[in-house]
């Protein structure tokens, strides 16, 4: 079904969100969806830093044994 809507289709339902809503509405819409990609750029970022730094962590500790004699 949403295979079909072509450029056209995009551009008319922009023109009536823009209707609905308002140009200031929009913008201010498109400003907090930035900065919630922003911010999850960030938290995926901060989360594999993380894991890279509990994995340095774990490889120091785990030393090779010596001949147990």
């Amino acid at each position: 079904m949403l295979n079909n809507i072509g450029l056209p289709g995009l551009l008319l339902i922009a023109v009536i969100v823009l209707v609905l809503f308002g140009r200031g509405k929009v913008s201010s819409l498109m400003g907090e969806v930035g900065k919630g990609i922003t911010a999850f750029k960030k938290g995926v970022n901060d989360g594999t830093a993380e894991i890279d730094a509990a994995k340095a962590e774990t490889a120091k500790d785990v030393t090779p044994e010596k001949d147990k004699v």
